[in-house]
């Protein structure tokens, strides 16, 4: 039988703690109450700040021995996040607090796999949660008042919040039955859709496709479902997020990645879907280094700016170096007409040189082995022709 993990600083949190954990407990599961506080208040909790302090790299000395509040917090959560990861007998995690505790708490959160239920009851969950949530499915929950005492209203958000968190806890999605479908994880963009649409409707009688919306989010939550174990493989079609991420982007999905194709090995064919662009919002967001720059106004609130040929050796270099690390099966196809829709003769991202310039840092970065093959296609990215040869490559993996 697991627990429910209660947590929060019981320093200035436990009576909202423990009148959580007793209403969880009235439910007939366990409750564990854990403190992520910084002064090691050791009352009224069942794992002590300095327990979970340990698990910090550096030890429970950088956290609790430190005058540095904000450090210690910061280092707290990492200590957090191990601490939670270790652990095998989580059925939730509800965690309470302002800003600093939210942050502290869903940080070991996000570690977590898929699945497993977690509710922020916090203050500042009426606001913007993308950097406390990412790619996690985290239930954020406003508390209307501070957390700062049990009154008129905490009473009734949080005892919502208890009982949210233990039927999460109780009630389980139905297990798959045999018959189910493994799941494949795909990413699109506007201009990869008749590629990734092709592909899907090829594969969708053998696997349950997950398209991904590559705008940094969509790749994180596509890689975090790979790391949880809930993927069967990943079509990476679409690695614009890259652009993003080494040019200053707005849709970037951060240094981690493709890492999570290292990690759990899955078959893996990727390709250049959309690295002729990185995206800014409207056009006087434009940072003003890049305002002569070839520009296209996608739609009033996207501009698309097109990348330079020194741009893509960086781009092939880093997705290299990358793929260098996967021990899986990998195969990353390189569509020599074009990389888009507006990568396509004609269009106003044709760019030969440009295109070039990536395919040549591709093949020279990328080592090649029987397990990791670079294959270049006379197509562009978008024709039949090439979302045919994604789908016989990934099902020669999978054979």
């Amino acid at each position: 039988m697991g627990h429910v993990y209660v947590v929060g600083t019981c320093d200035t949190k436990l009576e909202e703690l423990s009148y959580v954990k007793q209403l969880i407990e009235n439910t007939g599961l366990s409750a564990v109450l854990v403190d992520v506080g910084t002064k090691n208040s050791s009352v009224g909790d069942d794992v002590c700040a300095s327990e979970v302090a340990a698990y910090h790299p550096e030890g429970g000395d950088e956290i609790l021995g430190s005058n540095d509040r904000g450090a210690a917090v910061t280092a707290m959560s990492e200590a957090l996040a191990r601490f939670l990861v270790s652990r095998s007998d989580i059925d939730g995690v509800i965690g309470l607090g302002g800003s600093g505790g939210t942050a502290l708490v869903t940080r070991g959160m996000r570690e977590l796999p898929i699945g497993v239920p977690k509710l922020m009851v916090s203050t500042v969950a009426s606001g913007n949660v993308e950097p406390y949530v990412g790619p996690n499915d985290i239930c954020m929950m406003y508390s209307v008042t501070d957390v700062a005492g049990i009154n008129l209203i905490s009473r009734q958000v949080l005892a919502n919040a208890a009982h949210a968190i233990a039927g999460m806890a109780m009630h389980n999605a139905p297990q798959p039955t045999l018959e189910e479908k493994p799941a494949l994880g795909l990413t699109m963009f506007g201009v990869t859709t008749p590629c990734v649409t092709a592909i899907t409707q090829a594969l969708k009688d053998t696997y349950n496709c997950l398209v991904f919306h590559a705008t940094g989010t969509g790749g994180r939550s596509m890689e975090k479902l790979a790391d949880s174990c809930m993927l069967a493989g990943v079509i990476d079609i679409t690695t614009t997020e890259v652009c993003d991420l080494l040019m200053g982007g707005v849709f970037s999905a951060g240094e981690d990645r493709l890492g999570a194709i290292a990690r759990s090995k899955l078959p893996y064919v990727g390709s250049c879907g959309a690295l002729d662009m990185v995206n800014f919002g409207s056009i006087d967001t434009v940072p003003e280094k890049y305002k002569d720059r070839k520009l296209y106004v996608h739609n009033p609130q996207v501009t698309l700016m097109r990348t330079s040929p020194e741009e893509n050796t960086r781009l092939g270099e880093w997705i290299g170096a990358k793929l260098n690390t996967c021990e899986g099966e990998v195969r990353f196809l390189i569509p020599e007409g074009g990389v888009s829709l507006i990568d396509a003769l004609d269009m106003p991202f044709f760019d030969p040189a440009a295109d070039s310039a990536l395919f040549e840092a591709l093949e020279k970065t990328i080592e090649q082995t029987s397990n990791r093959k670079l294959i270049r296609l006379p197509y562009n990215i978008n024709d039949p022709e090439f979302a045919a040869t994604a789908v016989t490559t990934f099902q020669e993996l999978t054979v």
